[in-house]
């Protein structure tokens, strides 16, 4: 950790919502908001109020589509960026004008990472006021009581858009996540609609896409099944821990003639789904130990206590594991970015012809002769030439030779002026610092 950066422990800790279509996401934040105002500890089931006032969450919103949501976000996407404009002007469909906004709103990264750690930072103590005479002898030796601080942010909640192959999968999502976690511990939390995963084969393909998510964005997730009032999550909980369980409703759905779901187009007995699916299930069988399987329902908040609870031991399992391993990736793209500007300089130098030492005034090396004969008719050839053609004397020396190059090469890319111009003092000073 940087100097002067503080503790992991004291950093908060970010939770980016993603989640297909209709899923529940953005009424799983507005329930997620309302539990951290009802409980001081949101790791506990029942609400209470608190004496001191509990930590509000600092909400972003990455969705330029949404019309109302039903919380108040501290940074919104739609303030940025008008997401109808970005459709009429590049000429784009309802995602390419999604895409379209991230990538706009992902160049000031910087700046909301500025507001978040700002926001984010422990408060600073405030001194106690000193008591003057004349409020020491009304107040009676009683001390002014200092004013309440502003409790610290404990939790960041990130609402991202229902297409999620338009965030994970596009450059701004890659470099909206990578900047949030190179800066605070973040999680990811899948959500999942529990009363459509009920066919082994839509809970085989949300499992396949909750898979593809964790190896692209290489951060702890959480798998959360939402809905759990209209639908019972414990039938995917079995069917993760349990192959059998899965085998067999498998198979009770390949018998019944319901395999794929209702309505669906495929029927009973279709032999290559069915093995499939199964060795699906086998690979993924080691995936599943990696995950945090919670059911909520947004609606009633019913398990929102044991989400925040795996919470807690993602955000320490972020800061043994995944830490490390993006500190480095950081310090390997360093080196590769050294790599390139040494490789840049030393092609430059071998394009202005520095590095050679080589004297182009030097004529061709002199040839030997080979017989008696040769070396006479080569001492009567010279006998016009006046003065030793091998002697140096009259050459110039190789370091100016190096120095007169140089100062023809700079008043080429100038002109006539003989030095370097303003633009080129940059890289002056580039190549006495390299």
């Amino acid at each position: 950790a940087p100097a002067g950066a503080p503790p992991s422990s004291t950093l908060p800790v970010a939770i980016v919502c993603i989640g297909m279509a209709g899923s529940g996401k953005t009424t799983f934040m507005q329930r997620l908001v309302s539990h951290l105002y009802t409980h001081p500890d949101p790791t506990v089931a029942t609400p209470s109020v608190s004496k001191t006032p509990s930590a509000a969450p600092y909400i972003l919103n990455l969705d330029p589509a949404v019309h109302h949501i039903p919380f108040t976000p501290n940074i919104d996407i739609r303030d940025s960026v008008n997401y109808k404009e970005v459709m009429k002007q590049f000429n784009l469909g309802p995602n390419g004008g999604i895409l379209t906004s991230l990538n706009l709103f992902s160049t000031k990264i910087d700046q909301v990472i500025g507001l978040l750690e700002k926001r984010t930072a422990p408060p600073e103590p405030v001194p106690a006021p000193e008591q003057s005479t004349v409020e020491f002898m009304t107040s009676k030796g009683q001390a002014t009581p200092p004013a309440p601080q502003q409790p610290q942010v404990k939790h960041i909640l990130v609402d991202t858009p229902g297409q999620i192959e338009v965030f994970v999968w596009s450059a701004s999502g890659e470099i909206l996540l990578s900047s949030l976690a190179s800066t605070f511990p973040t999680v990811i939390a899948y959500i999942i609609d529990t009363p459509r995963t009920t066919s082994t084969s839509t809970f085989m393909s949300n499992m396949l896409y909750a898979c593809s998510i964790l190896y692209k964005t290489k951060l702890p997730m959480i798998l959360v099944f939402n809905k759990t009032d209209a639908q019972n999550a414990d039938f995917a909980k079995e069917w993760m821990t349990d192959f059998e369980a899965f085998q067999s409703a498998l198979r009770v759905e390949e018998d019944g003639g319901s395999f794929g779901g209702e309505g669906s187009a495929v029927g009973g007995g279709s032999g290559y789904m069915g093995s499939l699916l199964n060795s699906m299930s086998l690979v993924l069988e080691e995936f599943y130990k990696h995950l945090s399987v919670v059911g909520v329902s947004a609606m009633t908040g019913e398990g929102m206590d044991e989400f925040f609870r795996g919470v807690e031991e993602k955000k320490d399992e972020f800061e043994r594991d995944y830490k490390p391993e993006l500190e480095r990736r950081k310090a390997e793209r360093e080196e590769q970015k050294a790599g390139a500007r040494a490789k840049e300089l030393d092609k430059l130098m071998k394009d202005m012809n520095v590095s050679s030492a080589k004297n182009p005034n030097k004529g061709p090396r002199k040839e030997e002769p080979e017989t008696v004969s040769d070396a006479e008719e080569m001492d009567e050839e010279n006998n016009g030439i006046v003065g030793d053609p091998d002697s140096d004397d009259e050459l110039p020396d190789a370091d100016s030779g190096l120095e007169n190059r140089y100062q023809e090469a700079l008043r080429d890319n100038r002109g006539d002026q003989g030095g370097p111009s303003g633009d080129d003092f940059s890289f002056a000073r580039y190549m006495q610092q390299a």
